[in-house]
């Protein structure tokens, strides 16, 4: 599917390029309209669409593999030399360590 703007539609794959002239040729059916006459309007609207979805922030339109995916490359960008924190930094005594001796 190509129309003048030739930026969106050719990240479509194959299959979504069939599934989407079927589409066009139900519409063509339905209206009673020549396809040619229908495939300019259904490009513009399907153009349209895919904008409106580029607009939105990764959080509103990532699927559960596209999260899954920004998640490990976030993780694997920080470094692996950086040292543990002791079994005492994790334990409550360490973290309220000062609380203790304090009266409320």
């Amino acid at each position: 599917m190509v129309n003048n703007n030739n930026q969106i539609l050719p990240l479509l794959t194959e299959a979504d390029r069939e599934e989407l002239e079927g589409v066009v040729q139900v519409l063509a059916n339905v209206t009673k309209l020549p396809v040619e006459m229908v495939k300019p309007h259904f490009d513009a609207l399907l153009e349209q669409l895919m904008k409106s979805k580029q607009d939105q922030p990764f959080y509103k339109t990532a699927t559960v593999l596209e999260w899954i995916t920004a998640f490990r490359e976030w993780a694997e960008s920080h470094r692996r030399d950086t040292p543990l924190l002791s079994e005492y930094a994790l334990s409550r005594a360490g973290i309220y360590d000062d609380d203790e001796n304090e009266d409320i």
